[in-house]
């Protein structure tokens, strides 16, 4: 064999691998899964659950083929991948596209650019995300190295929720009704709810690890509705990025974690071998209502354990804080710290300021489920989101549809008033109903303030994910932010703030981030407690092209899924 045609023959089988290395195919249908001594069928991605893991490099460019053979819609959304230019295939239901229909595909095309390590992907219609959905490890391109020391090993823990009830009939009662949602039944570990549960002894999540090696442990909170603490007993974690970003490193003998948020985490090997050690989660939740107050537990024992190989449940449990126990959540979020200083935008070009708030809407003869007969509603700014329902806002924006969307979400709360208050008048509970969107222009900083409110029964914390884009966390506080203050930059950390995509805005308290509007496109903001997203605590940001062709909206893919008024 000549030597141009071996290398020729060398290149071709590169570009064959890469090829099929970027090629994923999702096929989602429904699938028997017995927990809890019953059994139901849940969405799955390839008959897995949870679903399948994504490798990539950082800037990769894959092609995931979602082919819907289940019997309701299904959209993905590839969760702190910022999609530039691409918000075509950022996911979410009448956001972004149309839903893929049963029997139907879409080929989404997920652009990487600068995501360093563990991101996630997971379906964004109604809430198909409870059991569809799945990690994205995201490894440096060569040459370049990780800031931490390499790990032996790698170990995917998603946390999450489940329901012994089909969770369609779940939304669609407490949608119907105007009460609140039925909590899940138990908590979750890789899918496993761990022998703390009835007929679940056999179904809990089991690590082995060897004496001196370190773990590199890759984690999500996939749950619903409930940020978490979580712990492992006589071992210290590591912690040593964020929502896809390096940060500087936190020991930490627990950690929190609010649905939508990743982290990666270093477990170092070096306890008693002789001895079997359990991880655990359970909530934090620092409002007055009802919520999933069980523990789910994992095992971690040694390679040379004998106790490995024992049906016995005797060990070590970890501690972790008590539910409500708000200095402990907030003493860890406030410990991340974006590894490189420096980075953060000073001079800001635009301010925005937004309460986010439960609300309840007035039902006939007091007929609904909330408290008093009335329906709950959540808001941003007052607004109630309403979700389009015949086409989806990009393509209304792209193709200049009207009549899908206003552009009045307020720059400003419309009431102001004691946010943080224990009373409040009742008046300010009731929100408009309205699909109103923020247009911003390309490349304008924009610093956006968001504001707890204590109304309806004193608030809660509210994880708020950006799609789009990842965001400097200048400031978090309690109680009422000053929004009068021209300059509140000297109460905020300019230096080295965490970068991320998902933050928490603490139970009557507020957080503001900042970030460049340089990514073009029709981007979904929302909490992440998905009760909260059902019932509106959601805006659409509209970024508008730049003037250079690589500032642009790229076009639409032939594919698309069809609308249909």
């Amino acid at each position: 064999m000549s030597h141009s045609f071996f290398n020729l023959f060398l290149i071709s089988l590169f570009l064959y691998n890469n090829c099929i290395a970027h090629h994923y195919t999702f096929t989602v249908r429904e699938v028997p899964y017995t927990k809890l001594c019953s059994t139901k069928a849940i969405l799955t991605v390839n008959s897995q659950f949870p679903g399948p893991i994504i490798k990539v490099h950082k800037g990769d460019t894959i092609y995931v083929n979602v082919q819907n053979r289940a019997s309701e819609n299904i959209t993905m959304h590839w969760h702190g991948v910022e999609q530039p230019r691409n918000p075509w295939s950022d996911g979410p239901e009448y956001i972004t596209q149309c839903p893929i229909r049963p029997g139907s595909d879409f080929l989404y095309k997920v652009i990487f650019s600068i995501e360093d390590t563990t991101v996630w992907w997971h379906a964004h219609s109604s809430w198909t995300r409870a059991t569809v959905h799945g990690l994205i490890f995201v490894y440096p391109r060569p040459p370049q190295i990780l800031p931490f020391p390499k790990a032996d090993h790698e170990v995917p823990i998603i946390l999450g929720e489940w329901w012994k009830r089909d969770v369609r009939e779940v939304v669609e009662e407490f949608v119907r009704t105007g009460g609140a949602p039925n909590v899940s039944d138990a908590l979750t570990i890789n899918g496993h709810p761990g022998f703390l549960y009835p007929c679940s002894k056999s179904d809990t999540f089991h690590l082995t690890v060897e004496k001196g090696k370190t773990y590199r442990i890759r984690m999500v909170n996939a749950a619903m509705n409930l940020p978490l603490f979580f712990a492992i007993a006589n071992h210290s974690l590591t912690v040593v990025s964020a929502d896809g970003h390096y940060i500087k490193p936190i020991k930490a003998t627990y950690i929190t974690i609010s649905p939508g948020e990743t982290l990666d985490m270093l477990l170092h090997a070096d306890q008693d071998p002789e001895r079997t050690y359990y991880m655990a989660a359970r909530a934090y939740q620092s409002g007055n209502i009802d919520f999933n107050n069980s523990t789910t537990i994992g095992i971690l024992s040694y390679t040379s354990s004998c106790k490995a190989k024992t049906s016995s449940f005797s060990g070590y449990y970890p501690t972790l804080p008590f539910y409500n126990d708000t200095s402990a959540a907030f003493g860890f979020f406030t410990k991340i710290k974006c590894l490189f200083s420096g980075q953060v935008p000073v001079q800001i070009s635009r301010r925005i300021i937004t309460t986010v708030s439960i609300n309840l809407r007035m039902c006939p003869q007091n007929s609904c489920e909330g408290p008093n007969g009335s329906r709950l509603a959540a808001s941003m700014n007052n607004i109630s989101f309403v979700t389009p329902s015949h086409v989806d806002i990009l393509k209304a924006y792209y193709y200049h549809i009207k009549g899908v969307y206003g552009t009045r979400f307020p720059e400003f709360p419309p009431l102001i008033f004691n946010f943080t208050a224990e009373n409040q008048p009742l008046f300010l509970e009731t929100p408009r109903l309205a699909t109103e969107v923020k247009v911003i222009e390309f490349g304008q900083v924009v610093e956006l303030v968001i504001q707890g409110t204590s109304l309806v029964g004193g608030g809660l914390d509210h994880p708020m994910h950006l799609h789009g884009f990842s965001f400097y966390v200048v400031g978090v506080g309690f109680g009422n932010y000053n929004i009068s203050e021209e300059d509140p930059s000297s109460r905020y950390n300019l230096y080295d703030p965490p970068y991320k995509n998902t933050m928490t805005v603490p139970r009557n308290g507020w957080i503001a981030i900042r970030f460049v509007a340089d990514n073009p496109g029709v981007w979904f903001m929302h909490c992440h407690l998905d009760r909260h997203q059902t019932w509106g605590m959601n805006v659409v940001f509209i970024v508008k092209n730049g003037r250079e062709p690589n500032q642009q909206i790229l076009p639409p893919p032939d594919d698309l899924p069809p609308c249909y008024e």
